[in-house]
């Protein structure tokens, strides 16, 4: 990561996995958990501020300030669409995998291991080839650190900027902090935009879900486009914000980025996968939907 430019305050996790490992434990996994069937889980929110690490305290501090309207709008005009490099996904995987850092306490494995992790629990279950490879490529969008950018722009818990932040957001109070919540056009319940607009007409905080759904969403159905948009979107998809933005496409969407998200959450272990032997079925699962090189 080159953060030879930034100042120290905007690396404020030891690792990027640090903030997922702040989602585990703010949403447990429960005895009853089916990852067949996420909703038979029982949600558990937990008291996030009990025992907060001081660096993702200070991480969300950061994201909650700095994400704005013109900063999203400036990463759009940025990074959108995609075209600062070309490489297949897995020139990308190995860029990815030299971002593993070694204080990360709970786990120390490649990126693509991780993916593997992911992927091998969705396909264990049956479920369709797309859904297999959403599970294998939904945090390539990290790709964002290789570019220079800061933590709290790559990662984070996401949600719609332009609009009143909602207190379901973890850490609310920091968006006291962010110049958008004294521009009264955006402190209202729609702001900028309409009841039902619809999620693709909503400016998200940008991060890696936002920007690996532009890379990849010509080459995957549908439903794998909104699981790796808004697999971050928890004031939505677990705590229920938000509705009003809904369109019925949302709504018929929502219980995949659901059904995905489990996958995401509690797969990741010590046991690593045999990376060689796994390989091949994965190489022709990418040449089926994704062209030799992408636009990154």
């Amino acid at each position: 990561m080159n953060d030879n430019n930034r100042n120290s305050s905007d690396q404020p996790l030891a690792d990027l996995d640090e903030w997922q490992d702040d989602v585990e434990r703010r949403y447990p996994e429960p005895q009853d958990f089916n990852p067949t069937d996420p909703n038979k889980k029982k949600d558990q929110f937990r008291d996030y501020r009990a025992d907060v690490r001081p660096s993702v305290k200070e991480f969300y501090r950061l994201n909650h300030i700095r994400q704005t309207v013109d900063f999203v709008r400036s990463k759009h005009a940025e990074y959108l669409p995609p075209n600062k490099r070309e490489m297949s996904l897995w020139e990308a995987t190995e860029v990815l995998d030299t971002l593993v850092d070694d204080s990360d306490p709970d786990t120390n494995v490649p990126q693509i291991e991780h993916a593997l992790q992911t992927a091998e629990s969705i396909r264990e279950q049956g479920h369709p080839r797309w859904f297999i490879l959403t599970g294998f490529i939904h945090d390539m969008g990290k790709m964002l650190c290789v570019f220079g950018e800061p933590q709290w722009a790559v990662v984070g818990d996401t949600f719609p900027v332009g609009c009143r932040f909602s207190d379901k957001i973890v850490f609310p109070e920091f968006f006291a902090d962010n110049p958008d919540s004294k521009a009264p056009e955006y402190q209202t319940e729609c702001g900028i935009y309409s009841p039902g607009c619809g999620l693709d007409n909503v400016l998200m905080s940008w991060g890696h879900d936002e920007y690996l759904y532009h890379v990849t969403k010509d080459y995957l159905p549908l439903e794998a486009q909104y699981m790796i948009r808004y697999h971050s979107f928890y004031p939505l998809h677990r705590e229920g914000a938000y509705q009003h933005l809904l369109n019925e496409q949302d709504k018929k969407m929502l219980p995949w980025v659901k059904k995905f998200n489990p996958f995401d959450l509690y797969t990741k272990s010590h046991q690593r996968p045999d990376v060689q032997a796994l390989m091949p079925f994965y190489q022709d699962l990418v040449a089926e939907f994704l062209p030799d090189k992408l636009k990154w």
